[in-house]
């Protein structure tokens, strides 16, 4: 299996996603974005603050048809991975919970 990829998604947007699930950011960015599980952490602080409502789904890339592409979109010096379709559900290795703790800091995803 290649190295998973991970999608950080508001619970109830990914109870209301249909399969394949398709983020709001596959119509208007044209792809899915994902994170390494090293970067898990920063981005979620980043984009979701201390949001409590957040599922960290795993994917393993073997399994999606759509193309990943390893892409640095905002000239950051850092490539992200990105998911150029729909995500099948037999794609997800795992699904569960991702809040900050007490002092606004996500974990390690591990």
């Amino acid at each position: 299996m290649a190295s998973a990829i991970f999608h950080l998604v508001a619970a109830q947007d990914w109870e209301d996603a249909g399969e394949p699930y398709a983020a709001g950011s596959l119509a208007v960015d044209g792809f899915i974005h994902c994170s390494t599980r090293e970067q898990v952490p920063r981005v979620a602080a980043t984009l979701f603050g201390r949001r409590s409502d957040l599922l960290l789904v795993e994917i393993d890339p073997a399994r999606l048809e759509a193309p990943v592409r390893w892409e640095d979109c905002y000239a950051a010096g850092e490539e992200f991975p990105h998911i150029y379709g729909p995500l099948p559900r037999d794609a997800v290795i795992d699904v569960r919970a991702y809040h900050p703790d007490g002092g606004g800091r996500f974990p390690d995803p591990r």
